[in-house]
């Protein structure tokens, strides 16, 4: 099954390591840190240049990308969740 992200972004649900809460999450200065690190090593997808309000940790290719998207965690976790 797959998990739509935003935009044109799909990723498939097997891969996903964790949905997180932008705002909640980045008061974290370890959160922080891990995302200033994933993007300068490149490993950061920016799904939409809208507000982004979630990021999505994913292992994919023998790594870790880091999606950030401007839906909601509780959407993508509904979309995560859900049994079509």
């Amino acid at each position: 099954m797959y998990l739509h992200l935003g935009s044109d972004v799909v990723i498939l649900k097997s891969l996903v390591i964790g949905i997180f809460d932008l705002d909640t999450s980045t008061v974290s200065k370890h959160t922080r840190n891990y995302l200033a690190l994933a993007e300068r090593e490149g490993r950061v997808v920016t799904v939409s240049y809208e507000l982004p309000r979630s990021f999505v940790v994913v292992k994919e290719g023998g790594g870790i990308t880091v999606y950030i998207s401007q839906l909601s965690p509780q959407t993508l976790l509904k979309r995560f969740t859900a049994n079509f």
